[in-house]
C-alpha cells in the first residue's frame, strides 16, 4: 500500500493561477482491486485546456484530473501485466488503482523516447493532427497560418503542414523559440508577436492569403488571420489561450467569415478517432526519419506540477510542458 502525494484544487483562480489555489495531499493507495491494477505515474501532462476547468468542472478538494503515463507495478488483472507502461487521465497524483478502464496499453519503440507518448505520439499530437487534416481539410501546397506555433500542438500543426508542402507561417511570443521555428524546424515565415503588431506581421507574411489558420489563441490573432482568409479558408479552433484567464477575448471583424465563406469550428481529439491508426504509422515514421522536431520542459517532482501549470499559462515552457514523477 504506497503513500501517494496529489495535487488537489483548493480554490478557484479569478484570473492567473497562483500557487495558494493549490495544494499537494498525502493519501494512502491500496492494493490493485480484483481484477484490475496498481498504476506508478512516471510523467504527467500540462495543457492549456486545463486552465477553463479551473473556473469550472474540476472539484475542489480533490485530485486534479490530466493525461498522464504510468507503469503498472501491480496486477490482478488478465490485460495488464506488471511493467506494462499505460498512458491515463489520472495525472496529478503518483499511484492510483483502476479496474483497467481508462487505461490503454503502450508499446514502447525502443527509436524513441517514452515522453513521445505524452505528446508528438501522443493526444497532443493527434489534436494537431486530426485538427489540420480532417477539420481544416489541409490540401498540399496551401497557405497555412499556426499561432502558437512553438507549443506542443501548435509545433505538431506546423510542422505536418511543412511535411505536406505547404508555406507555412507561425507565431509565438519569444526570441529564442522564434529561433527555433526559423533554424530548426524551418518555416516560411515567423512572427514574435510581441516584437511586431500581430496585425502588421501577418500581413507581411502572407502575400498569398491564409488557407488554413490553426486557432491556438482567439482574440488578436484570429483577427489578424481572418483579415487575410482566401475564399473557402478553414479555421480550426484548437485553444482560446487569449481569453483562458481574463474569461473574454474579443474579435472585432467575424463578418469576415460571410464575405470569404470561411469555414470556423471548434473541436477536440476524440472528433477523429478513425484517424487514430493512420497517425500512429505516420507519426512514428515521421519521428523516426527525424521529420518531426520537438521540445521538452520537464519539471522534477509532483511539488512542481502547480508551477508547471502556471508557468505554461505564462508561456515559460518550450514546446512540451512536463512534470517527471517518477524514473
Amino acid at each position: 500500500m504506497p503513500l501517494s502525494r496529489e495535487i488537489h484544487l483548493v480554490d478557484r483562480p479569478k484570473g492567473m493561477p497562483e500557487p495558494e489555489h493549490f495544494a499537494m495531499v498525502e493519501t494512502q493507495v491500496g492494493d490493485a482491486p480484483d481484477g484490475g491494477v496498481l498504476v506508478q505515474n512516471l510523467y504527467m501532462s500540462v495543457d492549456p485546456a486545463m486552465r477553463p476547468r479551473l473556473t469550472a468542472g474540476q472539484e475542489l478538494n480533490e485530485a486534479m484530473m490530466g493525461g498522464a503515463l504510468g507503469r503498472v507495478v501491480q496486477s490482478k488483472s488478465d490485460a495488464f501485466k506488471v511493467g506494462d507502461l499505460v498512458s491515463n487521465r489520472l495525472g496529478f497524483r503518483e499511484y492510483f488503482t483502476s479496474d483497467g478502464k481508462g487505461l490503454t496499453k503502450l508499446a514502447a519503440d525502443p527509436e524513441l523516447p517514452v515522453t513521445v507518448h505524452m505528446h508528438a505520439l501522443g493526444m497532443t499530437g493527434f489534436t494537431a493532427y486530426g485538427g489540420l487534416l480532417d477539420i481544416g481539410k489541409l490540401k498540399d501546397g496551401e497557405q497555412v497560418f499556426v499561432s502558437t506555433a512553438a507549443g506542443a500542438v501548435g509545433s505538431v500543426a506546423a510542422q505536418i503542414a511543412k511535411i505536406k508542402g505547404c508555406y507555412v507561417v507561425g507565431s509565438t511570443g519569444a526570441a529564442d523559440k522564434a529561433d527555433w521555428l526559423r533554424n530548426e524546424v524551418g518555416l516560411d515565415a515567423v512572427i514574435n508577436y510581441k516584437e511586431t503588431p500581430i496585425r502588421e506581421a501577418v500581413e507581411a507574411a502572407t502575400p498569398k492569403g491564409i488557407d488554413v489558420y490553426f486557432d491556438n489563441v482567439g482574440g488578436d490573432h484570429l483577427e489578424a488571420a481572418l483579415r487575410r482568409m482566401n475564399t473557402l479558408g478553414r479555421i480550426p479552433v484548437c485553444g482560446f489561450i487569449s481569453g483562458y484567464n481574463s474569461g473574454r477575448s474579443a474579435v472585432s471583424n467575424l463578418s469576415n467569415i460571410i464575405y470569404s465563406r470561411v469555414m470556423l469550428r471548434g473541436f477536440v481529439g476524440t472528433d477523429f478517432m478513425h484517424l487514430y491508426g493512420d497517425f500512429q504509422r505516420d507519426m512514428a515514421g515521421w519521428l523516426k526519419e527525424g521529420k518531426m522536431k520537438y521540445q521538452e520542459t520537464i519539471l522534477d517532482g509532483i511539488a512542481n506540477a502547480p508551477n508547471a501549470l502556471i508557468g505554461l499559462m505564462q508561456g515559460v515552457n518550450s514546446g512540451k510542458m512536463l512534470v517527471k514523477l517518477a524514473d
